[in-house]
């Protein structure tokens, strides 16, 4: 049995809901503002170039105000079975800047990488998403909480 890299992440959830639906909760930004973000933050900027090459720009926006921002570049598309994109945290411009920008440790790496899958059965889709890179510890650990956090927002927005 091969042992999971300790930098990486991976989630698994099932949604009841069609695949081609959960590819557009994941590429049209007025859906993606909807889920993006753990309970209690809200996405009030997202932008999408959906292509190879094309990036993202993704703001979260923290209870007592405070944003942080996100971006990648998409790598590969499969719609509606794949995504693969770097992700970095960035400033409002888009332009990466490191982990220390949001005060968090100097550990962490500018460039992660995310893959996206879909998978349909019977009405149903597994989605799975790794998250490479991640530095091990809290940082992982967090990233953990915020992303099911989301996707639990994601299972509410389709229903």
């Amino acid at each position: 049995m091969a042992k999971a890299d300790e930098n990486e992440l991976t989630i698994t959830c099932v949604f009841d809901a069609p695949r081609d639906l959960l590819w557009k909760e994941w590429t049209e930004p007025e859906r993606v503002m909807r889920w993006w973000g753990p309970q209690g933050f809200t996405s009030p900027i997202c932008k999408i170039d959906l292509r190879i090459g094309g990036s993202y720009l993704f703001c979260m926006l923290s209870p007592d105000g405070e944003d942080f921002w996100s971006t990648g570049v998409y790598l590969e598309l499969v719609p509606p079975a794949k995504i693969v994109c770097t992700d970095s945290f960035a400033d409002e411009d888009g332009n990466v800047v490191p982990a220390t920008y949001y005060d968090m440790g100097d550990d962490f790496p500018l460039e992660l990488r995310i893959t996206i899958t879909f998978e349909e059965h019977d009405g149903q889709t597994k989605m799975t998403l790794l998250h490479a890179g991640l530095p091990s510890g809290a940082m992982k650990d967090a990233t953990a909480q915020g992303w099911n956090e989301s996707f639990d927002k994601l299972a509410e927005s389709l229903r």
